[in-house]
């Protein structure tokens, strides 16, 4: 085991699993056995926040609504969920994973969040990308913050990162780490830059940068019915620089950092002058972004 870094105020070991889920019926319980037995070896590194990708369970490539429903469980009653929810209490971890959630007959794209203490919360899906659009109904549950011991915990999910809206939420309610679930696909060329980043890693780094948050995004990687995944996860610090490497396009991987989240608490003042949530001009736009979800929010 890897021992914890010192002079951390809060100490966390993050891990993102990257991996390659397939789509269909048959394929969920070999899924959801090869994402736990990759946390598994995550929990015997040290991590104790483990993020999994956007649909692990299921896979990506439905061929309608019909195979989506057919694959959505509840949350937090489903089958899948009992099982990451036990096997956090079991290992005393936070696990953030996505699934294919079922609620009367809507569905929706979803990560949930899980602890020793159990289920911890969930988040919907706000923007829904390409054929998403034909199974799941957009999120309706904002952007929540969940206070956990370890610290703050925001989640998104994929297509949610092009709206930087999204990260300035989470963040300006006092998210010190977000866990970025993702199915990252191919889309026209260019797709990698001469250091085997993609758009997406950098716009991960973007918005770590912007808003002094820890963001931990776990891609997939294979193919799935046609359709090809990027990898590219990464935890990225504060700063916005990734905390060790970014991983490859093609390998299944775990990628371990360890953090101080609360230091995503303090103020990011680069120099005597500058200094970002000061400097918001808040009085020529919304300080909220015109959000009123959050509970501390006046409606």
């Amino acid at each position: 085991m890897i021992p914890p870094s010192p002079h951390c105020i809060s100490p966390v070991r993050v891990a993102v699993v990257q991996f390659d889920p397939q789509c269909g019926i048959d394929n969920l319980p070999a899924n959801v056995a090869h994402g736990l037995a990759l946390a598994e070896r995550a929990v015997a590194d040290g991590a104790r926040l483990i993020v999994l990708p956007e649909l692990c369970n299921t896979g990506y490539a439905y061929r309608g609504r019909t195979e989506a429903y057919a694959l959505a469980e509840a949350v937090p009653d489903g089958a899948t969920v009992q099982l990451w929810q036990a096997f956090a209490r079991k290992h005393g971890v936070y696990l953030a994973a996505g699934i294919a959630e079922r609620d009367g007959m809507r569905l929706y794209d979803c990560a949930v969040l899980l602890g020793p203490e159990g289920f911890i919360g969930k988040y919907r899906k706000a923007h829904l990308w390409n054929c998403e659009k034909l199974w799941f109904c957009p999120g309706d549950l904002g952007f929540p913050v969940f206070e956990t011991p370890i610290g703050r915990i925001g989640l998104m999910i994929c297509w949610d990162l092009w709206f930087p809206e999204v990260p300035r939420l989470l963040a300006l309610q006092g998210a010190d780490i977000i866990c970025s679930l993702n199915n990252w696909v191919w889309t026209p060329p260019p797709l990698f830059d001469d250091t085997g980043k993609c758009m997406a890693s950098y716009l991960t780094m973007t918005a770590a940068h912007a808003n002094n948050v820890f963001i931990a995004a776990a891609n997939r990687v294979g193919s799935d019915r046609g359709d090809r995944f990027l990898g590219c996860s990464l935890i990225a610090g504060t700063n916005g620089w990734p905390i060790g490497k970014v991983a490859g396009a093609e390998e299944e991987t775990i990628l371990q950092a360890d953090i101080d989240v609360v230091c995503a608490r303090s103020a990011p003042i680069w120099n005597s002058l500058n200094d970002l949530p000061r400097d918001r001009r808040a009085d020529l736009y919304d300080s909220m972004l015109g959000y009123r979800l959050h509970p501390m929010m006046p409606r």
